[in-house]
């Protein structure tokens, strides 16, 4: 069997579409139909089920999917220890984050570790955290960067540091620097991130573990994600729960205030994603490395 089929069959497996595995391996949608086609025609069995909206494995297909995952997975390794003579790292290190540390903490660090490493190429893409997992499962970038774990079994998650979340206030604001009850939270206005943020998974739950729920509280905005309910607490139209990684110079400089809820402590650990028994590429691995030396505490 051919590396390149091999490939091609677990791109196509993978994005359950022909056109999207082109898309992701760079190539025609015929070129990879000719190299499935060759890689079954090797086998002597049909591999792929084309007969509905998607793509599936057959049967055999999926017991070579397995198989193919773990070959290819290998030569990479053989392939990055090779390299590893190289005294200059070298590669690519694509990332998606979650739109807490993709804001902030991320891109520094991405930038620090290419000046340390010009000849490697990084590419950050900023998604909310479901979509994060779900694009390195489906092995769309290899590493994530998301602020709540969730249950996913091709996928695991790492704590790479811990950021509190906060109820960010304008600054003449009556919350302003307390500490306050749940009952003067409920008569507040207050803007949410919208589903899927890691930020509102946390407070969910916090809220939950003292018999209270978001719909018990007065949200009167739910604006995307985290930039975006940033905006608004700056421009003074609510009070909002955010990661004090995302407004420390806003803090400083004193253009937002933070207030904490009795009863809440609300944090988040900020965790890495790569897919279940996915090697890391030599420079993911520098970069994860690189990584928790900038964030130790």
């Amino acid at each position: 069997m051919e590396t390149r089929q091999l490939a091609a069959f677990v791109a196509v497996v993978d994005r359950k579409s022909f056109s999207r595995a082109a898309e992701q391996l760079g190539l025609s949608q015929p070129a990879v139909s000719l190299q499935v086609a060759g890689l079954e025609k090797r086998v002597g069995i049909r591999l792929l089920d084309r007969s509905g909206r998607s793509v599936e494995p057959t049967e055999a297909g999926a017991i070579l999917y397995r198989r193919a995952q773990r070959l290819l997975q290998l030569e990479e390794q053989l392939l990055d220890e090779i390299a590893g003579e190289d005294d200059e790292l070298t590669g690519t290190v694509e990332i998606g984050a979650s739109t807490g540390p993709g804001e902030n903490v991320v891109p520094l660090l991405l930038c620090e570790f290419q000046r340390a490493h010009p000849a490697v190429h990084v590419s950050l893409s900023v998604w909310d955290t479901q979509t994060v997992v779900e694009h390195v499962a489906r092995r769309e970038v290899e590493l994530g960067v998301v602020g709540a774990s969730r249950r996913h079994r091709s996928v695991v998650f790492e704590p790479l540091f811990r950021d509190e979340v906060v109820l960010a206030t304008p600054p003449g604001h009556p919350f302003a620097g307390r500490t306050v009850s749940v009952d003067e939270l409920v008569a507040e206005p207050l803007i949410i991130m919208q589903e899927g943020a890691g930020v509102r998974l946390v407070i969910e739950d916090e809220l939950r573990s003292i018999g209270t729920r978001l719909r018990d509280l007065d949200v009167r905005l739910e604006l995307g994600l985290q930039e975006s309910v940033k905006s608004a607490v700056l421009a003074g139209y609510g009070v909002s729960f955010i990661g004090r990684s995302a407004i420390e110079a806003e803090l400083t400089a004193g253009t937002v205030a933070a207030a904490r809820v009795e009863g809440l402590e609300p944090a988040r650990e900020i965790s890495l994603v790569r897919a279940t028994g996915r090697p890391l590429t030599r420079a993911a691995s520098t970069f994860v490395g690189f990584a928790r030396e900038r964030l130790a505490p």
